[in-house]
């Protein structure tokens, strides 16, 4: 069972417009979701930057990382909305598409029955 931390950041403490949005990483045993309260307007890049998150991971490469909120996936430039959680996706290990070749390949036939 994955091993969850969360914190809090704050860029905009006192603020009553401020923003609250999460930053969230995992892998297969650990996972961290920091939430930051910032200004309106903070880009997607700017919270990440916020958070920490690079310090507790540093493996984590943010110029090339593929990022999204609520999985869809988002530019790092892109404005953040209240309660959006900025989700930092990790490289693939393997292609989906050449795994499920390779599966379907070695598939045992499927017999069709008679009618």
């Amino acid at each position: 069972m994955p091993q969850d931390e969360t914190s809090r950041k704050e860029l905009a403490p006192n603020e009553p417009d401020a923003l609250t949005v999460e930053v969230a990483y995992a892998l297969p045993d650990r996972q961290i979701i920091i939430a930051v309260n910032a200004f309106p307007g903070i880009t997607a890049r700017q919270a990440i930057l916020a958070s920490g998150i690079l310090d507790a991971f540093p493996e984590i490469e943010l110029d090339t990382s593929k990022i999204g909120v609520f999985g869809k996936h988002i530019h790092q430039h892109a404005r953040l909305e209240n309660h959006d959680r900025i989700e930092i996706y990790r490289p693939l290990i393997a292609d989906p598409k050449q795994l499920r070749r390779q599966r379907a390949a070695s598939a045992p036939p499927i017999k069709k029955g008679s009618d």
